[in-house]
């Protein structure tokens, strides 16, 4: 009678570990992390598959994407500010130039690449401000105020490298 019981036992608890395994096997890791839409019924499984596993649709690059303009930096200034106005349809956050210092002559003083946060509407404009290349305060933008103490003027040229597109939930 013991040895029922006991086999009797073992079973149930066999049938019960057999069964939590594949349960775990069926419900998905990851399920707490899905996106749930308001329309969930309409949207099949493989439907949601085949919109994840399509590329999405970026815009090309526009060179024209962002406009430069009133560019200062006094021999004093620690910064260096100019305008940035998004030219896109798109909200952007961010954009990455090169920007090329040369003397008045056109000789190249120094050139750097940087990432300047900014976060734009379409249609707007936004000072914004970097540290400046210049950390001896020797140089002066020459569209700037001319200082008392002798300082060299440059000339900047900028390019646009990137921009990053915002994109939210509406």
């Amino acid at each position: 009678m013991k040895k029922t019981i006991a086999v009797a036992l073992l079973l149930a608890i066999a049938a019960n570990i057999h069964t939590s395994i594949a349960r775990r096997t069926l419900i998905p890791r990851t399920q707490s992390m899905e996106f749930i839409e308001a329309d969930t019924a309409a949207t099949s499984i493989t439907d949601t598959a085949a919109y994840c596993m399509a590329e999405p649709a970026l815009p090309p690059f526009d060179e024209n994407a962002v406009s430069l303009r009133g560019f200062n930096k006094r021999v004093s200034d620690n910064y260096e500010t100019f305008f940035v106005r998004n030219n896109l349809q798109l909200h952007i956050s961010g954009i990455t130039l090169t920007l090329r210092y040369s003397d008045i002559d056109g000789n190249t003083l120094h050139e750097r690449t940087l990432r300047v946060p900014c976060d734009l509407q379409p249609g707007k404009s936004r000072q914004v401000s970097i540290n400046s290349f210049d950390r001896q305060h020797l140089f002066y933008y020459y569209l700037s105020s001319k200082p008392r103490n002798s300082a060299t003027p440059f000339k900047v040229s900028a390019r646009l490298m990137g921009y990053d597109i915002h994109i939210s939930r509406p």
